[in-house]
């Protein structure tokens, strides 16, 4: 079993590295997060009254702090939270997995979870949930709840959940004389309204919109469920992504790229960047990145919108499924080798109970894991509409981020070349797209064959 640790250890490492950002808590740099103080990795113990928690979003650590010094007060035992960056992160969590020492508590991802719990590296949280009057997981979202699950035994309890919107500069559209996005708009209006504000933004350098394709939760994603495809079936077992549907979505995505900041600049800077630059007027992004945007030197400027629709029937209406948007959550996990369980589980309790999650949606930290307090999160940023994150969830469809045993594996392939990497170098040449598609296709198959 050490053995097949230390290989489990090493292969996340690499994994997690080679892996693209696709998770709530992480701005677009693929950091996941500022990196805040960077910490020491925790240790497997809780000696001297101490629990080690680890995250990886500098923007959540007042507000999670915060929550753990009122658990604190409780039972006595001091909680250090260490923000680490994204890659960070992975490796020293792998690393602790390898040698022994891992936080108590920390974060546990969809693209990694499946690993972590085959290989009994978390605690077991079955017993402590039946004897917990706080917790049911009949009040947490149901793919959140089923992700962190391996034959039958619960590893973590959802932390959030999360949505995306549609984030626009109001002066942008008043400089260029473009009407602002509404309810009713279309990925065709938005391509429409970027094109008219990169054609008379293009003296100041001003773009009408901006995509980064490393990032697919908050972005491209979106459209291929949209436009009627999946990038994972609900099975786990295969994809459509090579679907006529799945290639209209795809075509929407090349379209945007069109009339959107070049990749190049995307890559060097970040669409947040950019945006709170004031050099774009529309991006995609999810809640977890409100408070960047709120904090910001014109956030004056800044709406929230629903996100758009694809008329795939072409009635004029949006009609159901044709307005998607991922969703995804962490999860609060333990070591399955700390030397206080109790205190660990007691933490994670706290943090995920009805009150620790509506004060962590008071707080503004993220939406909850908990069904029916997210709009506790919406109301929590004065003089800011937030409602386009929670009315997608009756307005619209979510779906549960793509996720396989092995997620990073094909989701990194798929940014290569072969995969989508030269449609989105070169987005001007219509015939690349669909042939991308196909090879996505297989992409996918193998790595799940492979599984």
């Amino acid at each position: 079993m050490k053995n097949k640790k230390r290989l489990l250890a090493l292969g996340l490492a690499a994994v997690m590295t080679a892996g693209t950002l696709a998770a709530c808590g992480g701005g677009d740099d693929g950091s996941a997060g500022n990196s805040g103080s960077s910490g020491d990795t925790g240790s497997s113990g809780g000696s001297g009254g101490e629990i080690q928690v680890n995250i990886w979003d500098n923007n959540q650590l007042a507000g999670l702090q915060q929550i753990a010094d009122e658990w604190s007060k409780e039972s006595g035992i001091k909680v250090n939270i260490n923000v680490v960056t994204w890659d960070s992160y992975w490796t020293l969590l792998s690393s602790g997995a390898q040698g022994g020492e891992m936080p108590d508590v920390f974060w546990m991802h969809s693209n990694t979870a499946q690993m972590y719990m085959e290989n009994n590296l978390l605690l077991n949280l079955d017993d402590y949930i039946a004897k917990d009057d706080k917790i049911d997981m009949a009040n947490y979202y149901d793919g959140i709840v089923s992700l962190y699950q391996s034959n039958g035994t619960q590893y973590a309890i959802p932390k959030d959940h999360d949505t995306i919107a549609l984030l626009y500069n109001q002066a942008i559209f008043d400089k260029y004389d473009v009407e602002t996005p509404t309810d009713d708009w279309t990925w065709d209006d938005v391509y429409e309204a970027a094109k008219k504000i990169t054609e008379a933004g293009k003296a100041d350098g001003v773009y009408g919109y901006a995509l980064n394709v490393s990032n697919n939760h908050d972005g491209w994603y979106n459209l291929i469920y949209d436009y009627g495809g999946e990038v994972i079936t609900e099975d786990h077992k295969g994809t459509t992504i090579g679907s006529e549907g799945a290639k209209a979505g795809m075509e929407m995505v090349r379209k945007l790229l069109t009339v959107g900041v070049p990749q190049s600049a995307v890559a060097e800077s970040g669409t947040d960047s950019l945006f709170t630059s004031n050099l774009v007027g529309m991006i995609t992004q999810g809640s977890w990145m409100v408070n960047t945007f709120y904090t910001a030197e014109h956030a004056a400027d800044y709406k929230w919108a629903l996100m758009p629709y694809a008329d795939v029937n072409g009635n004029g209406q949006c009609d159901e499924g044709e307005r998607c948007s991922v969703y995804n959550g962490l999860g609060w996990a333990a070591a399955a080798n700390t030397s206080n369980p109790d205190a660990a589980y007691s933490l994670i309790s706290y943090f995920c109970s009805e009150e620790g999650q509506k004060k962590q949606s008071e707080l503004g930290v993220t939406m909850a894991g908990y069904k029916g307090v997210s709009d506790v999160f919406a109301n929590s940023f004065e003089g800011i509409d937030l409602s386009p994150f929670t009315r997608i969830e009756e307005e619209g469809t979510l779906f549960f981020r793509p996720y396989t045993r092995n997620t990073t594996v094909w989701e990194d392939a798929l940014q290569q070349a072969g995969g989508f990497l030269d449609p989105w170098q070169n987005p001007e040449d219509e015939s690349l797209m669909s042939k991308a598609c196909d090879n996505a296709q297989k992409i996918i198959e193998d790595a799940i064959a492979n599984e």
